[in-house]
């Protein structure tokens, strides 16, 4: 073996793009199999499942301790709360409540401020699917309290952000790579969503939508069975009935084209309506920090607001309607029993008020619930109007409203899908399916033309964290290697010297820029020619040879070899390269080389697949 310059190891070293410390770091994770994840998968659904019923019972000790002052978990919110024995005094509940979430959120989890999926969706993309422990206990006490002392708030939010937690401290637990541990925090997510909305397709449908940079099966699995096994312990614990009941004398209305070019028109309402409630919500969130720096007082105001708000309906409508989830008013709409389009596009505008409010004073809550409650009255409220023109039409406000309900979810969160299934198995009305298709589709587009972020990505998008509106399959990725490699490798003893190397890649008719070095028939590496010409260039190379310049690490693939499995094999090992290989030798020799694939090659060939799929797209 030749002396190597210390200045050859030195530069080659700093080439490498993956230094000790990383490599350490890589190895000290692991990847278990498909069985493995679900069996935590499978954890982490029961312990999902239990902290949704826990959540769930909190919030209502707290509610009636704080409304009622009564100590009892039972609580149904499709029930009107009664006049709380406080009278006017109703108006400090949430101010109290706003004091004791804030010194919970302040001191202890930041993240557990608003509505909580959108820290969700930047740990997926950004941060390796980790989330702090201590999540779980803050946001489950911070948004309980928030929510039963009538922040204007939704459950769904905080059950988010509490599955979430708890799959991502089992994958810390268990040391999982990050695409494992991403894929049991989806797995958290729609797991409490299920236990909580009793809604196990819509959960799914939820995590593929919004948490899962990649669907395939050894993602999809952990998350079914997460939602599965939460949905059983939910059903068990809270009941298997849906989430509102409709009256048996309801029936959709008739698959006109006039009604179903109501739905339509409907959906293109909801657009503006969700486009407004987005910017509406940051608008305020940026009005109440620019007015009131302390963020004790601010959120105190902003309680102060809302308990004057529900008080004054209390006084004047009989009810407390838009504190809490509102679904004791989403009910009686269903139930035919608020049909009033005036009344009902009040309630609209004060529920937007108060949501705004509370989460841009800076409560714990989703706003999941809001949207039900926002596209529930102005759906109903767009059926009344819609009955006057057509009396025949008995059910109208109620199918609106429930058209209307989809039509906002889907629309303001991005998630159409789920929107569409979730509020299917909240009713279990299966005649209006096509309804809730056409108006959450022109919602959608009319939302996405006013707004091109939805109330999620708005918030991570004003810190500058860009997450992906729609999911990607990139045909690159199922490319065999054979496609995509160079098939140029010359071959280089080793023991040849720089000077000579030099010169016969001077003298060759073809540019070169890798090479393969081999000792006999085996393989000893590969360099990277530009680099070996600069190093050529800055020392004295009489003393050295090819050999002690081989440092550029590399991966071996089969030409029949995806290139997803490839970019995945030379990730774990930290290469710059991929030999393809003609055979399945363990130990291939020199003439089982066919070609190389580079990470330059696997980004212009990515960026070939884009171009190609936008000219199919276009025609």
């Amino acid at each position: 073996m030749h002396n190597t310059d210390s200045n050859s190891k030195h530069f080659f070293a700093a080439r490498n793009p993956l230094q000790p410390c990383q490599l350490m770091m890589h190895q000290d994770k692991k990847e278990v199999g498909l069985i493995q994840l679900s069996v935590l998968s499978l954890i982490i659904g029961v312990a999902t499942g239990y902290g949704a019923v826990a959540f769930r019972n909190l919030i209502g000790l707290i509610h009636n301790l704080a409304f009622l002052g009564r100590w009892s978990m039972e609580y149904d919110a499709n029930i009107f709360t009664e006049p709380s024995p406080w009278g006017a005094l109703v108006i400090l509940v949430p101010v109290v409540g706003a004091v004791i979430v804030t010194f919970l959120v302040k001191n202890f989890a930041p993240e557990a401020r608003g509505h909580g999926v959108p820290e969700v969706m930047d740990s997926v993309y950004y941060k390796g699917g980790h989330i702090r422990p201590v999540v779980v206990v803050i946001k489950s006490i911070a948004s309980a309290i928030s929510i039963g002392t009538g922040a204007s708030v939704g459950r769904e939010g905080p059950i988010v952000q509490i599955g979430s937690a708890i799959a991502s401290t089992v994958g810390g637990w268990t040391r999982l790579v990050p695409w494992q541990r991403i894929t049991l925090v989806a797995a958290g997510a729609g797991g409490g969503i299920a236990a909580t909305f009793n809604t196990p397709l819509g959960a799914v449908l939820f995590s593929v939508e919004l948490m899962m940079p990649e669907v395939s099966v050894r993602t999809f699995m952990p998350v079914a069975i997460a939602t599965g096994t939460a949905t059983f312990i939910g059903r068990a614990y809270l009941g298997d009935q849906p989430a509102f009941y409709l009256p048996e004398t309801l029936h959709g209305l008739d698959p006109s084209l006039v009604s179903l070019a109501a739905f339509t028109l409907l959906g293109a309402l909801m657009g503006v309506a969700a486009a407004l409630y987005v910017r509406s919500v940051y608008w305020t969130e940026d009005l109440f920090e620019s007015k009131i720096k302390n963020e004790y007082l601010r959120h105190m105001i902003g309680m102060a607001m809302l308990g004057t708000l529900f008080y004054g309906l209390m006084l004047t409508l009989g009810h407390y309607h838009v504190q809490g989830v509102g679904y004791s008013t989403i009910q009686a709409i269903l139930d035919s029993k608020m049909t009033v389009g005036v009344i009902l596009l009040l309630l609209f505008v004060t529920k937007l008020f108060a949501t705004s409010v509370t989460l841009g004073a800076g409560a714990s809550g989703g706003i999941f619930s809001p949207a039900l409650f926002l596209g529930a009255t102005l759906g109903g409220a767009f059926g009344a109007f819609y009955g006057i023109g057509f009396p025949a039409e008995a059910s109208a406000v109620p199918t609106f409203a429930m058209v209307g309900m989809a039509a906002m979810v889907g629309s303001a969160t991005g998630a159409a899908m789920t929107a569409v299934v979730m509020i299917f198995e909240m009713t279990r009305d299966y005649d209006i399916v096509l309804p809730m298709i056409l108006a959450v589709a022109m919602a959608q587009g009319v939302r996405r033309f006013l707004s091109e972020d939805n109330i999620y990505t708005l918030k991570l998008t004003r810190r500058g964290i860009h997450i992906p509106t729609m999911l990607h399959s990139h045909m690159f990725l199922v490319r065999r290697a054979a496609d995509v490699m160079n098939e140029l490798l010359p071959v280089y003893p080793g023991d040849t010297g720089l000077e000579d190397f030099a010169q016969q890649i001077a003298a060759s008719p073809h540019a070169v820029e890798h090479v393969l070095i081999s000792r006999g028939d085996k393989i000893a590496g590969v360099i990277i020619v530009a680099e070996a010409l600069q190093m050529i260039l800055k020392t004295n190379t009489q003393a050295l040879t090819l050999d002690d310049l081989t440092q550029t690490p590399f991966s071996l693939a089969r030409k029949s070899d995806v290139m997803f499995d490839v970019i995945k094999r030379m990730s774990r090992k930290g290469s710059r390269m991929a030999l393809v290989v003609k055979s399945g030798h363990r130990v291939p020799r020199t003439d089982d080389i066919i070609g190389y694939v580079t990470n330059d090659d696997i980004a212009q060939s990515v960026a070939e697949s884009l171009s190609f799929r936008i000219k199919k797209g276009s025609g």
